[in-house]
Formats: C-alpha cells, sequence, structure tokens
C-alpha cells in the first residue's frame, strides 16, 4: 500500500515535517482534526477534552477490552484559527517522551482537495529519534487513509 503520508526527518534536527493531501475539501479536513465525533473515529480513541480555542486544552484516552488505559494524551492549544493552523502540545503520559509541539497548517488545493502540513518539534534530537524508532510512519498514514475514508462517507 502506497504510504501517502510523508513524514521528513533531517539527520541530526529535532524535528519532522509530515504532508499529505487529502481528497477532502480544507472545511472537511479541518473538522476531521477539530470535532471529537470524527476524532473519536479515525484515531480510535476517547475525547475527554477539546477545546479547540487559544488557550485551550485537550485530552484523549484509549482503554482495552478490559478497561485498563493503554494510551493517554494531552496537550494546549496554544494557536486556532479555522480552516487555517492549530498549534498545540502534544504529551502522551506514563511514557518517557518529553512533550513535543506541533504546527498544524490546512492549505486549501482545489474546491475538493486540501493539504496538511504538520511541524513537529521535540525536545531534543533524541527525543525524536526515539520517536521514529516506533512504527510512527506507518500508524499516521493508516489513521489518516481511515481520516479520510470516514469524512469522504459524512459529505
Amino acid at each position: 500500500m502506497e504510504r501517502k503520508t510523508k513524514v521528513h526527518a533531517e539527520d541530526n534536527q529535532q524535528e519532522i515535517v509530515i504532508t499529505r493531501e487529502f481528497d477532502l475539501p480544507l472545511e472537511l479536513l479541518f473538522k476531521a482534526y477539530t470535532e471529537a465525533e470524527i476524532v473519536e473515529q479515525w484515531m480510535g480513541t476517547k475525547v475527554l477534552k477539546f477545546e479547540n480555542k487559544k488557550h485551550g486544552g485537550w485530552q484523549f484516552e484509549t482503554k482495552d477490552s478490559n478497561g485498563n488505559v493503554v494510551f493517554s494524551a494531552n496537550g494546549v492549544i496554544h494557536d486556532y484559527v479555522l480552516n487555517e493552523r492549530i498549534t498545540r502540545t502534544f504529551e502522551m503520559e506514563n511514557t518517557g517522551f518529553a512533550p513535543q509541539l506541533e504546527f498544524l497548517e490546512f492549505e486549501k488545493l482545489t474546491d475538493e482537495t486540501s493539504k496538511l502540513n504538520i511541524l513537529i518539534v521535540y525536545k531534543s534530537v533524541e527525543h525524536r529519534n526515539n520517536q521514529l524508532k516506533l512504527p510512527f510512519s506507518m500508524g499516521l498514514n493508516m489513521a489518516h487513509n481511515r481520516l479520510e475514508e470516514i469524512v469522504k462517507q459524512q459529505k
């Protein structure tokens, strides 16, 4: 399967750049990142808190079939401009990963297509490299594929 989500990581840098073009209008792509019901579907997690505004916060949690928390993450939204950009922190709880800073930029390509550009800045090169050792790129591509499928069904 072709990976439509591209992850670029230069050697000895603290950041990664993620790009993905979607067969979705800009407004629907932005909704997929800002409406809790849609996020829960494509990310496969429960949204506990989602304040999409400057100085807002968010919190996600995933439990296994026995009710044990297997993933928990939270952050603060630092900038929020409808259909343009979101700047936020991302912190996975109970892991060795430090919080990261994410800059999401949404771009209209045509009336029916759009592009997402994400710059993620890590605490150190080591933190970034540890993240990349996980199946991060594959998982993100799979999640973006689900996002596109789910939102297309809602059009």
